[in-house]
């Protein structure tokens, strides 16, 4: 790489470990974030219902990364991006400049009730007091980002459309295509890529993937333990229907993210 890019994954670092490892072997600093309160080993309610604290844990990791060249490497000025799945997607939205307005997401629910985006916002209910609702529909844009990745994305549509439509960096949105009740991709990631400016983003749908394939690759047996411990949370071990083995789609949303980080970089040089 001509730049030395960090680069930050939004979401339980577990869940996108291969992605941090496939991404630091092309040479990019990479810097994988957990949320205090949605993890694996740390949930706690009042901590996840404080949902505009996880841009601000990127503002931290972006401080620390780049102030800190001794211990991380140098990390070219304005050279940083963000990619986040799921809720790691909201995430990157909200940190590119992305507004959210907690009474327009409350409507759009009633509307699509069946959407896993809104079962788990009311879960996590970041909009209970006064004090969350506004931090919710504060601005958390870090302008020190140059561009950002959504990988099948969930509460985007309690996005303004005025700030989609407004967003300043370059977008990425990769949607998972397998059909889905609770996370179809029109609702989702298609609806958003429709309300982004056109000549800086770009909608990518790969037909075989689920919402879990961009989760590390299960291994063996991995199906009968998960059903063992919590019955039904072996859909996380499943692709599409006839779907190409799972390291090839991660091989694909690899190769679409580093593309597209390349080319956003050259442009912002070319500026």
């Amino acid at each position: 790489m001509s730049v030395q890019t960090q680069l930050l994954t939004a979401q339980d670092f577990y869940n996108q470990n291969w992605l941090a490892s496939a991404l630091a072997h092309k040479g990019y600093i990479v810097a994988a974030v957990n949320h205090p309160g949605t993890t694996t080993h740390f949930r706690s309610p009042q901590a996840a219902a404080q949902l505009w604290q996880r841009p601000i844990d990127l503002h931290r990791a972006i401080e620390a990364v780049t102030t800190q060249p001794e211990k991380f490497g140098v990390v070219t000025k304005h050279q940083i991006a963000v990619v986040g799945h799921s809720l790691g997607g909201w995430t990157t939205m909200e940190i590119a400049g992305a507004r959210f307005d907690p009474a327009l997401f409350a409507h759009d629910c009633k509307l699509h009730p069946q959407l896993s985006s809104c079962t788990i916002y009311q879960k996590i209910n970041p909009q209970g007091t006064p004090v969350l609702k506004a931090g919710l529909a504060g601005d958390l844009r870090d302008q020190r980002v140059y561009a950002v990745v959504s990988l099948d994305l969930g509460i985007s549509r309690g996005m303004t459309d005025e700030s989609i439509a407004a967003l300043p960096v370059p977008v990425l949105v990769i949607a998972a295509g397998a059909p889905s009740v609770e996370l179809p991709a029109q609702l989702e990631s298609a609806n958003l890529a429709t309300r982004l400016p056109q000549a800086s983003s770009r909608y990518v749908e790969i037909s075989d993937a689920s919402h879990f394939s961009f989760l590390p690759i299960c291994k063996p047996g991995a199906v009968a333990l998960l059903e063992e411990d919590i019955p039904g949370d072996g859909i996380i071990c499943g692709d599409g229907d006839n779907a190409r083995p799972p390291e090839v789609i991660q091989q694909q949303v690899t190769s679409l993210i580093t593309e597209f980080l390349t080319q956003s970089a050259n442009n912002k040089v070319e500026l």
